[in-house]
């Protein structure tokens, strides 16, 4: 399991969503390393097909998989959630969600 969690520290979103996947791994009583990566310039972002402040992967998924058209830039990012609000972070039930999907495939 590859779990990174980047990124951009204009965002302020980004520590409560870092504690939010903490939690589900835990809770989940997974062992994994998150790979915690800041992202501080365009090229950055473009390298890291970063679409927003945080982007959360497990093994390489993003948990809220951008549009095909997304652009790769220092921004903040907007989650929707399954009742239709959008938030700057993912839910719990996202997270865990995600997890399950790439847990259930190993």
């Amino acid at each position: 399991m590859k779990i990174e969690f980047l990124y951009f520290e204009g965002c302020p979103s980004h520590e409560t969503a870092l504690a939010r996947v903490k939690q589900v791994v835990a809770e989940e009583g997974i062992a994994v390393d998150i790979a915690i990566i800041p992202v501080e310039t365009d090229e950055e972002a473009q390298t890291h097909r970063f679409t927003g402040s945080p982007t959360i992967r497990f093994n390489g998924r993003d948990i809220d998989p951008p549009p095909a058209d997304a652009q790769y830039s220092l921004a903040c990012r907007a989650y929707h959630l399954r009742d239709g609000r959008i938030s700057p972070l993912p839910s719990l039930e996202m997270i865990r969600t995600a997890l399950f999907r790439v847990t259930s495939k190993q």
